[in-house]
């Protein structure tokens, strides 16, 4: 069963990622365009802690492909990818004569869009 998906995007959204946005575009750099398998390859041998969980979104993103549209996952590629920033965690670390000293920990958000491999 075919599925007109030119109204419809095939897509994932990883929120509140414990990742600073410029690590994580790094990676995301480097799998932009890319075909499905293409990028699970790239994403398993690189050595960065971002890959994780670009690759857990990158299967959901195929399996809401296969689920809700019937489509193969060999036959698509990622044609949006995109890395927000999102809100700090704010924590206090104690410092000399009772100061605090703030810090803020990076979260970021993941959008992936899959879309068919034109023939």
């Amino acid at each position: 069963m075919q599925t007109n998906t030119s109204n419809k995007k095939i897509r994932a959204v990883a929120k509140h990622i414990h990742m600073s946005p410029h690590k994580v575009r790094r990676v995301v750099n480097q799998i932009r365009g890319r075909s499905y398998e293409q990028a699970l390859m790239i994403l398993e041998f690189m050595p960065y802690r971002a890959c994780n969980p670009i690759l857990q979104l990158l299967s959901s993103a195929a399996a809401n492909a296969n689920h809700n549209f019937g489509l193969s996952k060999t036959n698509l590629f990622i044609s949006e990818i995109q890395v927000d920033k999102g809100t700090f965690f704010k924590r206090f670390q104690p410092r000399a004569q009772g100061r605090g000293y703030p810090i803020h920990k990076p979260t970021c958000h993941i959008t992936i869009v899959l879309n068919i491999i034109p023939k």
